[in-house]
């Protein structure tokens, strides 16, 4: 349990860390059609530039307990920021296809690491209240997407998407100094013992498969949400607003759970709810993108961001401690990313040779579906054996 005053400091190093989480992948979107411009890339490659991340983060969130027995937590997180300037100031100063790939390799395994580590301290750290924590937690990775896909349009404008991509290097910069000040007398919480491989309990892939198919909706329309509007007409800056509304939308959302998750033991309502309003601003966006736009960006961004902190709530309560826990968050997150990285290709792949992506967003409504009939399975109190 966290006990004042360090309470207000780590929710501020909470709020710190996880705002540098998501403006390399949000920044790409609302220039992607300048980038391609520029650079020639197709829309599969373009697509790269967001799935690459994600999977990375995926793979590496699987394979993290060697990181954290040679780094620790702390070294860890550290680590992780400091790929994210690397990863910045690669776009900054060398704008070429080879460079920006690299960039999000390096980026992706950077976000990796710190996901990987931040479970297991704000469940150290915050004991019976880590699921309020761990909605905050979410809300700021979901604030500084919100904040990139705002600004990185109109810095574009002045400066050029170089810096408007590779700026972000900046407040990662100012996270991880501020990270290794703050918790210089922080104890390093334990590995998690090996224990018996996750893999071996279906509710694991369960858990798994729903994090990642609702993260799924969250990549897919992080990547292609801006060009879907300014090929509809819409200019770049008005594409950004629209995903910025989004994001603001799943910061609500994000902060409304973390604020009411604590009064429910049963997570399912919440997250039928969060699903329907998913599904109808996804039918928004197939059937009348223009007229319903705020309709659509208003639930989606409500359905995304109250899902992702959700489901990874719902796994973290399969855990008995803090150890436990950790490893499902990791296990979940590494699979779930290495599932939701598949979104964002196959709408690339869908753009290319339809130069539309409306079948893309009725492919997520009905994964949606999928999903709520995985719901009823997370009963309060379930555990993995």
């Amino acid at each position: 349990m966290i006990r004042s005053p360090g309470r207000l400091l780590f929710a501020a190093i909470i709020l710190l860390v996880g705002i540098n989480l998501r403006p390399s992948l949000a920044s790409i979107g609302p220039l992607l059609d300048q980038i391609q411009n520029d650079t020639g890339m197709d829309d599969t490659q373009a697509s790269l530039l967001t799935s690459v991340p994600v999977l990375l983060m995926g793979l590496c969130l699987l394979g993290t307990g060697r990181a954290q027995a040679m780094l620790g937590h702390r070294g860890g997180v550290a680590a992780g920021l400091a790929a994210l300037v690397l990863a910045g100031l690669m776009r900054w100063l060398w704008p070429v296809i080879p460079v920006l790939l690299a960039s999000a390799v390096i980026g992706g395994v950077g976000i990796a690491v710190v996901q990987a580590m931040m479970p297991t301290i704000i469940r150290h750290r915050a004991g019976s209240q880590a699921a309020i924590w761990m909605g905050f937690y979410s809300t700021a990775i979901m604030g500084g997407a919100a904040l990139a896909s705002f600004a990185a349009p109109r810095i574009a404008l002045g400066q050029g998407w170089p810096l408007a991509t590779g700026i972000w290097a900046l407040p990662a910069l100012v996270g991880a100094a501020a990270w290794w000040r703050a918790t210089g007398t922080m104890h390093t919480t334990a590995a998690a013992k090996p224990g018996g491989a996750l893999s071996n309990y279906p509710r694991s892939w369960l858990l798994l498969a729903f994090f990642g198919l609702g993260t799924g909706a969250y990549t897919l329309v992080l990547a292609w949400l801006p060009p879907y509007y300014t090929g509809l007409g819409l200019s770049a800056q008005d594409a950004g607003t629209l995903l910025s509304a989004l994001t603001l939308a799943e910061v609500a959302a994000g902060i409304g759970v973390a604020v009411a998750v604590g009064r429910f033991a049963d997570r399912r309502p919440m997250i039928l709810l969060a699903i329907g309003a998913l599904v109808t601003g996804l039918l928004c966006l197939c059937l009348a993108p223009l007229p319903l736009a705020g309709c659509a960006v208003l639930l989606c961004g409500l359905g995304i961001g109250a899902l992702f902190p959700l489901g990874l709530i719902a796994a973290m309560d399969h855990g008995r401690d803090a150890a436990e826990a950790g490893r499902i968050a990791g296990f979940v997150q590494g699979g779930g990313y290495v599932l939701a990285a598949i979104l964002p290709v196959i709408a690339g792949i869908l753009r290319q040779h339809l130069s539309d992506l409306t079948l893309a967003w009725w492919l997520m409504a009905a994964l949606c579906l999928v999903l709520a009939l995985m719901a009823p399975r997370l009963r309060p109190g379930a555990r993995l054996s």
